[in-house]
């Protein structure tokens, strides 16, 4: 089921409610885990606000997140009725963030993963909303020089990797009419075993197909593209692509309301009265489609037999030419780093004979 989903999070101010880092470390395997608690913070400001700013920046640009909701069974995920209780005023930030590293040392110990890192909680208010962040966040082995000038390793944060991580927009969660995808999940390719004891942590349920919305995007985009005029038509799919681009930057879903208005300015209901007419999905949708595979209506590309090849779509019969009958590409204008990569190997051949 499609929700909508306004842009909360475009340009506006953010303030740090509350920051807690946690860590749990568990590197004896069959053994409990440790655990440390940082201090609980009330608006840190300063260094904090710009470390959680670029733990922003990072899930935002996320490839392949998740959209769903809490689990109902609160029993396993107590997560959201512990969050509850917090925002309605029952225990305070620092009780709920020890209960949350207390379930994240039992996850880790029950599952036996061997595991070392810090959590870092954050409950955000925005000028129209409030959000709450957690991040797992990731280390980097340093060197550095003692008071002696003698060489000491350490770790440090990692400012450029985040691969589990939870997103829960406040206000749609707890509206009458709650939105089913409130809960975006961070989970990478990799995490395995940790990557679902996070999930449980948060208790992630997903509600949104990533897959069947990218189709339902590039089918409909493609649709509305072919009943354009052909010298438009290229221009639509450009313009649909930027707009996803920007919204996957921002971390926000594609508004096909949005979306009707960024395609046609003279006409901004032209796409979502076209997409609701053809039943194709209703003029409020919001999709959440996986922008790598947008990417598909402005470059075509393919590998197999030793050849890897990646071209802008508007070269089509401008600087490439296929031909059906002899399945053969004809490519004009080539690039000069290529072309001189190709007479340098020729010349080589030459010589070598």
């Amino acid at each position: 089921m499609l929700a909508p989903h306004s842009d909360r999070h475009i340009c506006r101010n953010m303030a740090i409610q509350d920051l807690r880092v946690l860590f749990v470390s568990h590197l004896q395997l069959g053994q409990a885990a440790t655990t440390r608690l940082g201090e609980p913070l009330a608006s840190p400001g300063g260094d904090y606000e710009g470390l959680f700013k670029q733990y922003k920046r990072l899930f935002n640009s996320k490839p392949g997140k998740f959209y769903g909701r809490f689990s109902e069974d609160t029993g396993t995920s107590p997560f959201s009725a512990w969050l509850r209780d917090h925002l309605d005023g029952r225990q305070s930030f620092a009780s709920f963030s020890e209960r949350l590293l207390g379930q994240w040392e039992e996850l880790v110990t029950q599952r036996d993963l061997e595991f070392a890192g810090p959590i870092m909680l954050v409950h955000e208010t925005l000028a129209d909303s409030e959000v709450v962040y957690l991040f797992l966040l990731e280390t980097d082995s340093a060197m550095l020089l003692d008071n002696q000038l003698g060489l000491d390793a350490t770790e440090v944060l990692s400012t450029s990797r985040l691969d589990l991580a939870a997103r829960i927009e406040l206000d749609d969660w707890r509206s009458e009419a709650a939105a089913t995808n409130y809960l975006t999940l961070v989970r990478a390719r990799g995490t395995g075993d940790l990557g679902l004891a996070f999930s449980d942590l948060v208790g992630f349920q997903s509600s949104v197909d990533v897959e069947q919305e990218t189709r339902t995007f590039l089918d409909a985009v493609e649709a509305f593209a072919r009943q354009s005029e052909p010298e438009d038509a290229q221009k639509v799919r450009t313009r649909a692509y930027d707009f996803c681009k920007q919204q996957h930057d921002l971390g926000e879903p594609v508004p096909i309301d949005a979306l009707s208005g960024f395609l046609d300015e003279q006409e901004p209901t032209r796409f979502k009265s076209f997409v609701n007419e053809a039943q194709v999905m209703p003029e409020d949708a919001v999709l959440h489609p996986d922008h790598r595979k947008v990417k598909k209506l402005v470059r075509i590309s393919g590998a197999g037999n030793g050849i890897s090849l990646s071209f802008s779509s508007d070269l089509v019969n401008q600087a490439v030419y296929y031909d059906r009958e002899k399945d053969a590409i004809t490519i004009t204008k080539l690039p000069k780093a290529l072309k001189l990569q190709l007479q340098q190997y020729l010349e080589r051949g030459k010589e070598e004979s």
